[in-house]
């Protein structure tokens, strides 16, 4: 079994206004280093498959179809192995 954690972002070339609005709120806070903010979505998935290839090929797959608008929005994702259970 894989666990995906999948990052969605805007693409380089889009606004992000939701980070743009907490970049302001925190310089108005003092926080005036704060040289950007992006705001995306976070996504935890389990994977029954023992085929880690099959398993990242499932991920992109479902991530472009579902989870993300493809004009918009980019991901990445890190795969790890979860430990099977022991009674």
């Amino acid at each position: 079994m894989y666990l995906a954690k999948i990052y969605v972002t805007y693409k380089k070339s889009i606004l992000d206004p939701q980070g743009e609005v907490v970049k302001s709120a925190l310089h108005r806070l003092n926080y005036t280093n704060v040289e950007a903010v992006t705001c995306g979505k976070y996504f935890e998935i389990k994977l029954d498959t023992t085929d880690k290839a099959a398993a990242a090929k499932e991920v992109e797959a479902f991530s472009d179809e579902l989870l993300i608008n493809i004009n918009m929005e980019s991901f990445t994702y890190d795969l790890s192995e979860l430990a099977e259970a022991v009674d």
